[in-house]
């Protein structure tokens, strides 16, 4: 079938989106779903930095490929051997699935699946398959979802099926934004109540880290961020505190706490935020960071102070989530007025401003925004 879809023909555009046309928005020919596979119509697409760090070359991919990995849709076919699935069923897509056989599906642990990994970074489903072409040549999936587009192909293990009310627009902020914010509160750092907790770069990742905070009862929620309205939304959403991103955030954050955080998550994706968020940790505590820095990147670390200090620095990936068990379990929250996601949403455009968005989000002026189709 013809699809529109936004599709990057190369990456390291450093800025300047909308007037380079980064992304262009044409035809794309999608192959029907193959055994396991699923087509969803697209409903909404939240616009993501891991997105806008494929196209300025922080996370390097193959292209041509059409990108957007947090989303929501509606099942219209499947293949053979899906028997869970329905057409009209109300989907999220995930972008780290697992296959359940490999070594860390078998641990519960699917966001580090290896087939995942590996299919994903050739640009491929997990079912090592590309539906996406145009004029006989193949562009790639972007994580396995590629969710700018009017339609698309997934392999089942890329959908959780979605059982609560919720619009599209608001149950795709959970499949990326909520899941890696808040599972990293409630997975990977596993807050305490009344605990102190510091989370820094306010996007939508970092507010889905805030509303987690608040949701597990931390005592003092500390949101770190360059930009003033973003450090406003952040108090919107419960954080007791806010404090700027500059030279003076370790002495700024330590005065507030009387020594340090017990719980500082970095969700910037810069070395410099995770250096800082380790400075504004306390004896004990832990550092926890789900930001995706450039490849090359390195941080220093004081190899005494881990130790003499007990500190934990922890990696987190989509929050070290099992989406299948935690999406619901947030619906729940969300259902409840604990995980008001929507707050965080400033923009709902159409795919014709995909670049735009991107300019948005890159110059700080956009929290979360969400392409819809529907």
């Amino acid at each position: 079938m013809k699809i529109t879809a936004a599709v990057l023909e190369h990456g390291g555009i450093p800025k300047g989106f909308e007037a380079a046309q980064a992304l262009r928005v044409g035809e794309v020919d999608l192959a029907p779903p193959g055994p396991g596979e699923v087509l969803i119509r697209v409903a909404a697409a939240g616009v993501c930095h891991s997105d806008l760090s494929v196209i300025n070359g922080t996370r390097p991919r193959p292209v041509p490929m059409v990108l957007g990995h947090e989303a929501s849709g509606h099942v219209e076919e499947v293949g053979a051997g899906v028997t869970d699935l329905a057409p009209g069923d109300h989907v999220v897509c995930i972008f780290a699935p697992g296959c359940g056989t490999c070594l860390p599906c078998a641990e519960g642990r699917p966001a580090l699946c290896t087939r995942a990994a590996a299919h994903h970074g050739r640009g491929e489903l997990m079912t090592g398959h590309r539906r996406l072409s145009r004029e006989g040549a193949p562009v790639h999936h972007h994580v396995g979802v590629s969710a700018f587009a009017t339609h698309a192909v997934l392999a089942r293990q890329s959908l959780v099926k979605v059982e609560a009310d919720l619009p599209p627009h608001v149950s795709a902020l959970f499949s990326c934004a909520m899941l890696t914010g808040a599972g990293a509160v409630f997975n990977t750092a596993r807050v305490p109540p009344g605990s102190r907790v510091a989370v820094f770069g306010l996007g939508g990742v970092g507010l889905s880290a805030v509303l987690g905070a608040v949701a597990a009862g931390a005592g003092q929620v500390i949101a770190i961020d360059r930009f003033d309205s973003k450090m406003q939304a952040a108090r919107d959403m419960g954080a007791t505190h806010t404090v700027k991103a500059d030279a003076h955030t370790v002495e700024a954050v330590r005065d507030l706490t009387g020594g340090g955080v017990d719980v500082a998550i970095e969700l910037a994706g810069s070395v410099t935020a995770l250096e800082t968020a380790w400075g504004c940790t306390c004896r004990g505590g832990t550092t926890v960071t789900a930001g995706l820095p450039h490849p090359d990147a390195r941080m220093a670390l004081n190899a005494l102070q881990l130790v003499a200090e007990e500190r934990v620095l922890k990696g987190s990936y989509i929050g070290s989530c099992v989406p299948q068990r935690d999406l619901p379990r947030m619906f729940a929250l969300y259902a409840r007025g604990k995980l008001p996601v929507e707050k965080m949403l400033t923009h709902r455009l159409k795919l014709a401003d995909i670049n735009r968005a991107m300019d948005q989000l890159e110059d700080g002026t956009a929290i979360r925004q969400v392409i819809e189709f529907d």
